[in-house]
This record gives structure tokens, sequence and C-alpha cells, in this order.
């Protein structure tokens, strides 16, 4: 039996201890002790970049801002899917992850952070949406564990009132918001609605394959028709649709 390598460690925002582990050709990462991540179960950090980028495939030159760097499988594909003049803003909050994914995790996915159309920054994804007010076509969110945090318990600036409205303000007028969640949330399907955008909540497999291990998505924009197609329409409690 192949041993579990410890490879290196960190600590998160909040002070837990994050380590990164190597186990044969899989990597994975622990916040005290539980899995935040694994190469194993990447299926629907794709399917993030699918849905987030699938209003994308005409455009020339799209813009487009991604919160969370995990183990580079979204940035991957959002690069497989956009146009070679495209340009992408990655903003990770952990230095440390940023390291491990030029350092450790690059050959995962052919080294997404040398492509040519990436900006690596560190810092909050916050940050960046108030300093942008229409200038993303697309704004993918793979930050933390979605709206329940587990490595930073400041992420509800990012999953609440005032950043879902950062979030529709920096968009552009036929850009799309997708967000990352290992959890339902109605509360945060909500908070989408209040602020005036128009959402579709999809249930994604973990891996390829799975049948039972599920994470969501959710799409928002400004107007229904950016949408790509399938999902639920979630509904505000006891409103019939018009």
């Amino acid at each position: 039996m192949k041993p579990t390598i410890k490879i290196a460690s960190s600590r998160t925002p909040d002070g837990n201890e994050m380590v990164l582990f190597r186990h044969d050709e899989d990597f994975f990462i622990r916040v005290e002790g539980e899995v935040l991540m694994q190469s194993r179960q990447h299926e629907s950090e794709l399917e993030l970049a699918r849905l987030g980028c699938a209003h994308l495939a005409e455009r020339r030159d799209p813009r487009i801002l991604m919160g969370g760097l995990g183990l580079g499988y979204t940035l991957r594909q959002c690069l497989d899917l956009v146009s070679p003049t495209a340009s992408i803003k990655v903003c990770e909050l952990i230095g440390d992850v940023i390291a491990w994914n030029r350092d450790h995790l690059g050959a995962l996915n052919n080294h997404p952070m040398r492509d040519k159309r990436v900006t690596v920054k560190r810092g909050d994804v916050v940050e960046l949406l108030a300093n942008g007010p229409g200038t993303f076509d697309a704004i993918i969110l793979d930050v933390d564990n979605g709206p329940t945090p587990m490595t930073d318990l400041g992420n509800h600036r990012l999953y609440g009132n005032a950043g879902v409205a950062l979030c529709r303000d920096a968009l552009t007028n036929k850009g799309c918001l997708a967000i990352w969640s290992a959890d339902p949330s109605k509360a945060y399907e909500r908070t989408l609605m209040r602020a005036g955008l128009a959402v579709r909540r999809h249930r994604v497999p973990a891996y390829k394959g799975s049948k039972s291990l599920s994470r969501f998505v959710w799409v928002a924009a400004k107007s229904k028709s950016i949408l790509p197609p399938g999902g639920g329409e979630p509904r505000v409690k006891g409103k019939k649709r018009s």
C-alpha cells in the first residue's frame, strides 16, 4: 500500500491548520483533519466553469473574474472554453494555495497558471469586485465551501446581501455569475433573487459517474436570457410565478 505523504502546511485566515497531502497520483487538502478538496473529486469544479462560461462561446474578448483557485480544475476548464484573447483574473485569499498550485499541483491540469490569459492575485475577491463595476462578463466563485464557510468565517462578506450586490454590479449587462457550493442553501437563493438576479440551481456530481454525492452550482444574471439551459428555478416562498 502506498503511503499518504504530507507535502506542505499552512494556516487559514481563521488560524486553522490546512495541509496538502499526496497519495500515489492523488492530492487532497485537509483543514483541521477534514477534507476540503481532492483531485479524485473534481467534476463539480469543471461543471462550475462550463455553466459559468456557457454564454461566452461567441465572445471574442471576455473578461472573467474567478474567486478561489482550489486545485486548478475550474481555471483549466475555463481556459479550454474561452477564446485565445480572453482575460481571466484569479483571486485567491491564501498565498500558500497559489504556491502549492505552482510547485506541486500544476501537472494535474497542464499548468493553467502559466497561460498568458491568466493573472493570479493574492487577496480577497470582494476587493476586486468593489473596484470593478460593470467590468466582468463572467464571475466564477469557488470560495471556501460556498455560502456556509469552512476556512474563513469572513466569507459572509461575499455571500451576504452586500457581497451579492457587488457581484451583480460588477457584471456587464450580459454577464453571468456562477457559484459553487458543497450544500444547498435556500437562504442564499433568496439573497440572489432579492438582488434582482434571475437564478438557476444546478445539482451536479462531485465526481464523474457519481449518482449519490452531489454538489451545487447557482448561475445568476441580470437577464434570464443569459442563463444556460437546465437547472431548477428557485422561487421566493409564497410567491407564484406570473
